[in-house]
């Protein structure tokens, strides 16, 4: 009786680390390939501002395998590296978007069980005529000083669509 209820531990240990690496993945999803021999994954996404139809981010992230969860120990988490490049891909209106200091979050998305997130956050530089858009971990206890970001210029005609809040 007792491997029974082992085996069923260990069953379910598996099956919810499968779960968990599989955390993340979306219709957003436009590329994947494998990094190293265990199935690590660089996963490219594609996301659109919601508020700026006419921009769209490309954000790249790592994606630990099952076996590395296992080698590791660390079976509830992926690490905070990630990678963000937007462009325009249309008009650009200002009239909906925040304009202040912090800007507005405009994606998110889980990256461990419980504290880790991934987020892409969009900032008016106005003075520079610019939207900057930043990728970065958000933890509730520690957060990750890991960054990438990409800068859009906008044209005199763009940047007079925003009015202040």
């Amino acid at each position: 009786m007792k491997r029974n209820n082992w085996l069923a531990a260990c069953v379910g240990l598996v099956a919810l680390a499968a779960g968990v690496s599989a955390c993340g993945r979306s219709d957003r999803e436009v590329g994947a390939f494998s990094n190293d021999l265990l199935g690590n994954e660089i996963t490219i996404e594609a996301v659109r501002d919601p508020k700026i139809p006419g921009i769209v981010c490309h954000l790249a992230y790592f994606d630990r395998s099952f076996l590395d969860r296992m080698r590791q120990g660390n079976w509830f988490e992926n690490p905070s590296n990630s990678a963000v490049s937007c462009q325009r891909a249309g008009a650009i209106a200002l009239s909906e978007v925040d304009l202040g200091r912090s800007g507005e979050e405009i994606f998110s998305q889980q990256q461990s069980l419980l504290f880790k997130r991934l987020a892409v956050r969009r900032i008016v530089d106005l003075e520079n005529n610019s939207l900057i858009y930043v990728v970065h971990s958000r933890e509730l206890i520690e957060g990750s000083a890991k960054v990438s970001l990409s800068s859009i210029s906008l044209t005199e005609s763009e940047a007079a669509t925003a009015r202040r809040r």
